[in-house]
This record gives C-alpha cells, sequence and structure tokens, in this order.
C-alpha cells in the first residue's frame, strides 16, 4: 500500500511540475492575446528598437492629446470611437501593442512600457496638454507613465495593482509569483502619480477582482484619485453606457 501511495504521489508532483513548467513557458500566451485591427481609422506608424508600431489617430488642433492604451485582447481601432466621442476638443493616439493591428515584434512588458513613453515623446513635442487612458492590461502601463511624464488627467479603467496579483488570485494552485516575467507593478508607481486621477471600477468586475483595484487606488497620495463605480457593469460591459463615458470625460 505504501509503494502505491508513493507512486501515487511521485506521479502527482511530476504532473505538477509539468503543469508548472507549462504555466512558465506560454505565460505570454496567457496575458497577450493579439487582435488584428477590425476598423478602419487613420493611423500612423512609429518607428522603436525591434519593432513598427501602428497608432490609430483622431487629429484636432490645439494643444491638446489623448493617449489611449488598451486592454490585452483589444483592438485600439474598434476603440477610438467612444474616446473620441469622451474627448472631442483633443487629438486622440491610440497604441497597437507590439504584434496587435500592424505592429510588428512581440509584446513583453519592458517592451510596452518602452513603447508607450516613445508614443509620449513624441505626442509631447507637439501637445503641451496630454491625457492617457488605460484600460485593464494597460492601466499598469498607464500608470508606468504617469510616474515619469507629467500628464494633464489619468484615466485609470478597471485597474489593477499588478498583473502579478492578479495571476495570483487565478491560478492559487501553482507559485505564480516565482513563475511570472511580466508583473507590471502599478501600485509600486503609484505613489510617484501626481496627475489628478480618475479610477473607474465595474461593480461587478469578473475578471479584475474589487481588492486588487482598492489595493491600487490605496498607493496614489492622498488627493490624487477618485474613484467611480460603475453601478451593474462587468469587466467588458462597459462600453456604451452614459455613465462610463461621462466618467472618461471627467463629467463624474
Amino acid at each position: 500500500m505504501w509503494r502505491s501511495m508513493l507512486t501515487w504521489l511521485g506521479g502527482a508532483a511530476l504532473l505538477y511540475g509539468v503543469l508548472c513548467a507549462m504555466l512558465y513557458v506560454f505565460q505570454r500566451s496567457l496575458l497577450y492575446f493579439p487582435q488584428p485591427a477590425r476598423v478602419n481609422v487613420p493611423s500612423l506608424r512609429l518607428s522603436v528598437p525591434g519593432a513598427e508600431l501602428q497608432v490609430s489617430v483622431r487629429e484636432r488642433d490645439g494643444p491638446g492629446a489623448v493617449i489611449y492604451l488598451g486592454g490585452n485582447a483589444e483592438d485600439v481601432s474598434a476603440s477610438m470611437a467612444e474616446i473620441a466621442a469622451s474627448f472631442p476638443e483633443q487629438a486622440v493616439y491610440a497604441l497597437h501593442y507590439r504584434g496587435y493591428g500592424r505592429s510588428t515584434g512581440s509584446p513583453s512588458e519592458v517592451a510596452l512600457q518602452a513603447d508607450v513613453l516613445a508614443l509620449y515623446d513624441q505626442v509631447a513635442r507637439q501637445r503641451s496638454d496630454v491625457t492617457v487612458v488605460g484600460r485593464s492590461l494597460g492601466s499598469g502601463l498607464a500608470v508606468s507613465l504617469a510616474a515619469v511624464r507629467p500628464l494633464s488627467r489619468l484615466v485609470l479603467v478597471t485597474p489593477y495593482d499588478s498583473i502579478e496579483a492578479v495571476a495570483a488570485q487565478q491560478y492559487a494552485v501553482f507559485p505564480v509569483r516565482w513563475l511570472i516575467q511580466d508583473r507590471f507593478d502599478a501600485a509600486a508607481r503609484a505613489p510617484q502619480v501626481r496627475a489628478p486621477t480618475t479610477v473607474i471600477i465595474a461593480e461587478r468586475d469578473e475578471v479584475i477582482r474589487r481588492a486588487r483595484s482598492d489595493a491600487l487606488v490605496n498607493r496614489f497620495a492622498p488627493g490624487v484619485a477618485k474613484v467611480v463605480v460603475i453601478a451593474r457593469a462587468g469587466h467588458n460591459t462597459l462600453d456604451g453606457r452614459p455613465d462610463y463615458e461621462a466618467a472618461l470625460a471627467g463629467q463624474r
């Protein structure tokens, strides 16, 4: 009996080790879901080390601009109409991450953070009034940018404290904190943010749990972040809601 039990335990341990190894090797396939650009909107090309990036654009005259950083499975060209409607007087630049749309390269935290900085620096050379909107995955990138560059306003939609913490909840039986490569630790950067910040939380968010958003909010300096909760909304059911659009525009 003991031999059978030891054999079973050994097999279970081996299977667990194989699953951990698979999670480590394929983790970026579980985080990034590149989407093609399905909506025909004007775009520009941004050359960065190792990639050519597509940026969907709605041009406007004047100093105001919005940089939009979308979710991990989002076609940001499809979000342009809503973002543009919430910021009618400002130019809009929506970044297609590496591997998304017509952007080349492969996504990673280090690469995407560098790409966001490159886009901001290009926009800021021509625009003095820059707002950044980061949604879901893009919220971590937005916080990292706001910690090192001046913004007029920061908007975070369904944000998290870190992807590491989100993954640790979703894959609780695995040692995620030892395995993860792209941590997107927004909470560590939040204390350095000085831009007025609107945090938009979906009341029934089934992807980013409320505790993860609250943990991020608690890391901002006092008076920096304002929280808006969209009642009865889920992670992917915010679009088209007047209260969400008003929060984006700063009217709530």
